[in-house]
């Protein structure tokens, strides 16, 4: 009698396997992994960061996590004159002291040899939202704080939304034309290009929006790369924003020119306050930029 009861005890146990579970805080994501905390995050193929980053609403937020991207579930309604609800995003490098395993970033862009990304998105004919990547950029080593220059990449976007700033320029990278934007959101500097057509995969050279904003803003080669980050803003929706695959690789042995000692790390003399305000680096038409708060732990969720 006691190999069927054996039996349905392996049964048992290969169906939890693939029971969904929530992740309050990181960890390693298995096949449907779903993460509901405001600021849960998650492993994927021991490479990549998935967070929830839900910074800018009340109204509840999931994601389900699985070997290669993430989807969103979700029903938010924020004022579009206004900070969005999240930025949900997957990463390569190091974010506010959350560093994705063996990154090669921070790295200084000068000795960059390669920089690639690839990216499929899913998003729905409804809502309002941008689909965007953020590269962030700094004149020192920082993996813990907030970076000097953000570039933006928004593939796509639905609804009366912009970038902060103004629109400066158009510009034509990687057989793509851009909407080029200039401003600054109350931290950091931020270039923006937006898609003139939605964009759903791409296979890109980083390094191509790298050297055409350092025509555009004070980046030199001695300046580092620290983060490449894929993901959502929504204001109204949600559901349905999914990246489905991402993938980056920063390799060394670039020829940049001459790249002077890097810059000390900016390390603050004491702990930031929890819950302090900095600014949301996206505005909608007509408005300005507005305030997010900080995560739990005192660090800016963006």
């Amino acid at each position: 009698m006691t190999r069927p009861f054996r039996a349905l005890a392996t049964i048992g146990l290969m169906l939890a396997s693939f029971i969904t579970v929530a992740v309050a805080g990181g960890g390693t994501a298995q096949a449907s992994t779903q993460i509901c905390d405001k600021y849960g995050s998650a492993t994927v193929q021991d490479r990549y960061i998935v967070m929830n980053n839900r910074w800018g609403a009340d109204t509840p937020q999931c994601i389900n996590v699985g070997t290669a991207g993430f989807a969103i579930t979700a029903s938010h309604n924020k004022p579009t004159n206004g900070a969005p609800a999240s930025y949900t995003a997957i990463y390569y490098g190091c974010h506010y002291d959350n560093c994705s395993p063996h990154t090669t970033l921070p790295m200084q862009i000068g000795k960059i040899g390669s920089a690639t990304s690839s990216i499929s998105f899913s998003y729905p004919a409804s809502g309002v939202y941008n689909v965007s990547y953020d590269i962030w950029l700094d004149p020192a080593a920082n993996s813990h704080g907030t970076n000097k220059q953000e570039l933006m990449i928004w593939f796509a976007k639905r609804g009366p939304i912009h970038p902060v700033g103004s629109r400066v320029a158009t510009a034509t990278i990687g057989g793509h034309t851009w909407e080029v934007w200039s401003g600054f959101n109350g931290s950091s500097d931020v270039v923006s290009y937006v898609a003139q057509s939605p964009i759903t995969k791409w296979n890109f050279d980083v390094r191509s929006f790298i050297d055409n904003v350092k025509t555009r803003s004070t980046v030199t080669n001695a300046w580092y790369l620290t983060s490449i980050q894929a993901g959502f803003e929504p204001w109204v929706g949600g559901t349905g924003l999914a990246v489905n695959d991402f993938a980056a690789n920063v390799s060394g042995g670039g020829t940049g020119g001459a790249v002077p000692p890097p810059a000390p790390s900016h390390t603050p003399s004491s702990p930031a306050p929890s819950h302090v305000p900095s600014p949301s680096h996206t505005a909608s038409a007509g408005s300005t930029p507005s305030t997010r708060p900080a995560s739990p732990s005192g660090r800016p969720c963006r």
